[in-house]
This record gives structure tokens, C-alpha cells and sequence, in this order.
């Protein structure tokens, strides 16, 4: 990634089985929330180091665009988007439950340093084009996560639409895009891949 990314934008609850194992609604429109552009972590094969202190440590492994260029009213997903990785969006899940129950902004549980892995981007084919390929995560050389945007509650299109519409939307801008089912603790050595089919897009070893 040599070029600056202005704004990380994450959509929350986009797969109903995602939502179900943790006990949350299906929302009737997209979930929307931010990450600071310094939660960025590019996963380069080395270490990712993260929080030990404050509790239980979550992987989302999510589909990740990039915007390249200003959003005008109708300009269509493919038009609109350039390039696409996976991500993964790392939550203080501890931290999460006490802040919910409290009414409190998820930043905190959302936002730390280096919460917001990636992958290298690659050239975007189109949506219809990404819904024949799944993704995975390999945790220690087992997969944990399973997910084909196909499945989500809010496809591509209308997340774009929402976000432009709600908050702006423009070159530099990327969009983690939410989490199938599965998600579950790391730990301190624990080996991640991002698999796209069969390939591996990137990998990293936490500390913790």
C-alpha cells in the first residue's frame, strides 16, 4: 500500500449467521462504524502485535474495498471501486460487551493499533465476479472462517449507496465490508492466513 487511505469505514452484523452467533439483531439497514486510519496493519508475513492486556482479542475476516474516486449519484459498484483485499477487523470482545451494555461508542473495542489488518490489494473484477470465489481464514493451519459476499444482508452496491449518502464517499476511502460466522478468539503465536480460493492473499503471527 504506498498510497494514503483517507477513511476506513466498516459495516457491522452483514451476515445473518454472524449475527446470530453472537446473539445480535439482523439490522433492518447497514450497521456503519469508523476505524482511526493508524488501526491500519498491513499483514506482510511477519508479526502483528496486539492489545494483551484488556481481555479476549476477536478475528473478523472480511472482503475489503478501495474507492477510487469521488461517489456521484447512480455510479455503479464496479465503476466506483478499484481495487479489493481481505481484512481482518480485530475487536476487544470484552471490551465490546461492557461498552454495549453501556450505550458507548465502539471505539475502544474497534479501534486500537493495528485492528484493522490487510491484505495487498488487487485488481477489483466486478461484484458479480468476487460472488464465485470464497474466502477464508486459516488460524494455525485450520479454517475458522468460511465467507462468499454472495451471502451478505447488504450487498456491495447498497453499502456504497449508504455510506455516500450518510458520511461521503472518495478516492482513498476503503471498506471493510462485514464478517461471516465464526469469529473467535487469537492468542499470543497464533499463525493467521487470508485465503482467497485457494490462494493466500497474506499472512501474519500475533502477539499478544
Amino acid at each position: 500500500m504506498t498510497e494514503a487511505i483517507r477513511n476506513i469505514y466498516c459495516v457491522g452484523r452483514n451476515y445473518r449467521a454472524h449475527a446470530a452467533e453472537l446473539g445480535n439483531d439482523v439490522p433492518d439497514q447497514p450497521m456503519i462504524f469508523t476505524k482511526p486510519t493508524h488501526a491500519l496493519a498491513p499483514m506482510q508475513g511477519g508479526e502483528l502485535t496486539l492489545p494483551a492486556d484488556q481481555g479476549e482479542i476477536h478475528y473478523e475476516t472480511e472482503l475489503v474495498l478501495h474507492i477510487a474516486k469521488p461517489y456521484t449519484a447512480g455510479i455503479q459498484v464496479d465503476e466506483l471501486v478499484d481495487k479489493y483485499a481481505l481484512g481482518i477487523d480485530f475487536t476487544l470482545r470484552d471490551v465490546q460487551n461492557v461498552i454495549k451494555k453501556k450505550g458507548q461508542p465502539w471505539l475502544p473495542a474497534k479501534g486500537f493499533l493495528n485492528s484493522a489488518a490487510i491484505s495487498a490489494f488487487r485488481p477489483f473484477p466486478g461484484a458479480a465476479k468476487l460472488t464465485e470465489t470464497n474466502f477464508q481464514l486459516r488460524q494455525n493451519g485450520s479454517t475458522v472462517q468460511n465467507g462468499n459476499i454472495s451471502n451478505m444482508i447488504f450487498d456491495l452496491q447498497t453499502i456504497v449507496d449508504y455510506i455516500a449518502k450518510h458520511y461521503g464517499l472518495g478516492a482513498g476511502d476503503i471498506i471493510y465490508t462485514g464478517t461471516p460466522e465464526g469469529v473467535g478468539p487469537i492468542r499470543d503465536g497464533d499463525r493467521l492466513e487470508l485465503i482467497w480460493g485457494e490462494e493466500v492473499f497474506a499472512a501474519a503471527t500475533i502477539r499478544a
